[in-house]
């Protein structure tokens, strides 16, 4: 199932996504690459904080991002991999 692009930011929590998009400065696209954020990888969103942070889990970490990051993140829903 395919959705339409949104941002990490507007993304629902417990549901899973693929990376389309970094839109972020080029050493912080390095920096989010370096944590395993490439485009196509899956993520799926643990938490939302109230202040707009979010934690995420991506490749078996959990990360936590604030806002300013989390919206300059392109997403797509993705059906869950079965476990």
């Amino acid at each position: 199932m395919e959705g339409e692009n949104m941002t990490l930011f507007e993304a629902s929590k417990e549901k899973e996504y693929e990376i389309k998009n970094l839109l972020v400065e080029e050493a912080v696209t390095r920096r989010l690459q370096a944590l395993g954020l490439n485009d196509g990888v899956r993520v799926r969103v643990l938490n939302r904080k109230k202040k707009g942070a979010l934690i995420i889990k991506v490749r078996g970490t959990r990360l936590a991002l604030g806002k300013h990051l989390s919206a300059n993140i392109e997403v797509e829903e993705v059906q869950p991999c079965p476990v």
